[in-house]
């Protein structure tokens, strides 16, 4: 009995360890969907282009109510739908008595930036690129502190209510969106 009762401390001392270090209701991240379609939302900036009418022609950020407000036309929610979507728009109520045949274009030129938290040395908000991973975001926010856990972080989709543990020793390379939050713990020993 008495040689049992070290082994059942150390059992029970490693629950408890394990309990302490948080995150066990998170889900685990898994990359799924890497080519998804972008939709617009406050904080991006877009380039508008009306062929021929350079007056029209600028560019535009979405607004923190999801609009972008275009001459003659007004405000046009585009927060949540595609720049595609805001093309068909534009060209539909255009043409509907402001010009005649519009051809109108429209890209993102800078997107909505993404924030990391937590253990890294330089913590904020910091601009998003095409195909930035975590272990870049971390780098461009001058890597991990002496204390951080490195091997997992919290990611927070601008679209979902909870955080997500990516294990960064499956994961290396996982994909960071625009309007991300990325947290990075403390490491325990």
């Amino acid at each position: 009995m008495m040689m049992r009762l070290p082994a059942l401390l150390a059992a029970l001392m490693m629950v408890l360890l394990s309990a302490c270090a948080g995150g066990g209701d998170a889900p685990r991240a898994r990359i799924v969907d890497t080519a998804e379609i972008y939709t617009l939302a406050p904080g991006d900036k877009l380039r508008i282009t009306v062929f021929g009418e350079e007056t029209l022609t600028g560019e535009y950020g979405v607004t923190g109510s999801g609009d972008v407000s275009f001459p003659l036309v007004g405000n046009i929610k585009v927060a949540g739908r595609t720049v595609e979507d805001l093309q068909k728009e534009l060209t539909t109520k255009l043409g509907s008595g402001y010009l005649e045949d519009p051809r109108v274009s429209a890209e993102i030129i800078n997107y909505r930036p993404f924030y990391i938290l937590g253990e890294v040395s330089r913590p904020g908000q910091y601009d998003f690129a095409v195909g930035l991973t975590i272990q870049q975001a971390v780098a461009a926010a001058g890597g991990f502190t002496y204390r951080a856990n490195s091997k997992k972080v919290y990611l927070k989709r601008a679209t979902d209510t909870r955080e997500m543990l990516v294990d960064l020793r499956e994961t290396p390379s996982f994909p960071v969106r625009p309007g991300d939050t990325i947290r990075v713990g403390e490491r325990f020993f």
